[in-house]
């Protein structure tokens, strides 16, 4: 227990900053589109990743310094592209939340954007391949710690988009929207800045 409890909350806590795959979920949440597909794919993301790190995968990372430079490139052009679309969104937005009007996006295009987020990430692969790899050998048992942390995953990813609905009275105003369009794109380019010149 005290390997699995361990696990959990060093995981939750690395997926608790804001990030471009938060702010997705929590848009999904609001509008109420493929939320259950989104966080599923975000926790069994996590899951594979905290797996691959837990076994030992860190270790590729550090022999192939390479591979960390052509996410963080690839990661930085994609968070560059959606941040501008973001900031778009904001500027031009005129209405609030109303899922009636909302433009409700394919289900294999949410996910092939849920996905991109995720796994173009270099932070994902730092923060669960090899940080809770490398945390996970001070554990007799690393299965329970890599349960624990898969866990804090899926409890985090569902918590947030399904209890982005609560704020759905909140985003009904087009200011509220358009801010929160904003920020998500601003967030966007300083993470994209951060993997350029960071």
């Amino acid at each position: 227990m005290a390997a699995a409890a361990a696990g959990f909350a060093l995981a939750f806590s690395l997926i608790l900053a804001i990030g471009a795959q938060n702010a997705f979920v929590l848009r999904q949440g609001l509008r109420r589109t493929h939320v259950f597909a989104v966080c599923l794919t975000c926790a069994l993301s996590d899951a594979l990743l905290i797996a691959a790190g837990v076994a030992g995968f860190g270790a590729l990372v550090e022999a192939a310094p390479w591979l960390e430079q052509v996410m963080r490139l690839g990661g930085a052009a994609f968070l560059l592209v959606y941040g501008a679309r973001a900031l778009r969104s904001a500027w031009q937005s005129r209405h609030g939340l109303e899922p009636i009007k909302e433009t409700t996006h394919s289900l294999r295009a949410t996910l092939l954007t849920c996905l991109a987020l995720t796994w173009l990430n270099p932070h994902v692969y730092l923060d669960t391949v090899v940080l809770l790899g490398a945390v996970s050998a001070q554990y007799p048992d690393r299965l329970s710690f890599a349960l624990g942390a898969m866990t804090s995953s899926f409890v985090f990813f569902f918590a947030l988009g399904y209890g982005a609905r609560k704020l759905a009275p909140f985003f009904a105003a087009p200011r509220s929207w358009a801010v929160l369009d904003g920020i998500v794109g601003i967030t966007m380019w300083a993470i994209a800045l951060k993997l350029l010149f960071g």
